[in-house]
C-alpha cells in the first residue's frame, strides 16, 4: 500500500471520529470512579466474610 494513500485515508477516519464533550468526558470519569468504589466495596466485603468463615473453621 502507497504509504501516501495511507495517510490520507487515516485522516480520513480520523475525521470521521465523534470526540465526547468535556461535559460527557467528566461525567463518565465520574461515574467509573463510582463503579470502582462500589466494585471495591463488595470485594471487601466478600473478602471480610470469607475471611470469618475460614477463621471459625480453623477454630473448630
Amino acid at each position: 500500500m502507497n504509504p501516501a494513500k495511507f495517510v490520507a485515508e487515516v485522516r480520513s477516519e480520523a475525521a470521521k471520529v465523534v470526540w465526547p464533550t468535556r461535559k460527557e468526558a467528566g461525567l463518565t470519569t465520574v461515574m467509573v470512579f463510582i463503579m470502582a468504589a462500589l466494585v471495591a466495596t463488595f470485594f471487601f466485603a466478600v473478602d471480610q466474610l470469607l475471611s470469618l468463615g475460614v477463621e471459625l473453621l480453623l477454630s473448630l
